[in-house]
């Protein structure tokens, strides 16, 4: 499973204590979408931002770049980390099937 908890941390933090006070709309349409779905759906970690929103959501939140990069990689080892240890468990599963298995 993707992990999006620590982007979407660092945006709704930023967002809620910036001098603007952004809401969700507010911040969507300064990025160029059409309502507040968009940040509502990375605040609550279901989705991303895509990379090329990256610059200036950072611009739009005062987001240091590295912090913001630094949400990001959190992230991706988190997916990493979810991906191997769904796939370990697989295997094991997979593993236990085939002992129970009789050749006839």
């Amino acid at each position: 499973m993707r992990s999006f908890k620590n982007i979407a941390t660092l945006i709704r933090s930023k967002r809620i204590g910036h001098t603007k006070n952004y809401s969700q709309s507010d911040l969507s349409l300064l990025l160029g979408y059409k309502n507040g779905q968009f940040i509502s759906n990375v605040e609550r970690g279901l989705c991303n931002v895509p990379l090329k929103m990256m610059k200036k959501i950072a611009e739009v939140l005062d987001i240091n770049p590295e912090e913001l990069k630094s949400a990001i990689l959190k992230d991706h080892e988190e997916t990493l980390t979810n991906y191997f240890n769904k796939a370990s468990t697989a295997k094991k599963l997979v593993g236990k099937d085939m002992d129970n298995i009789k050749v006839l």
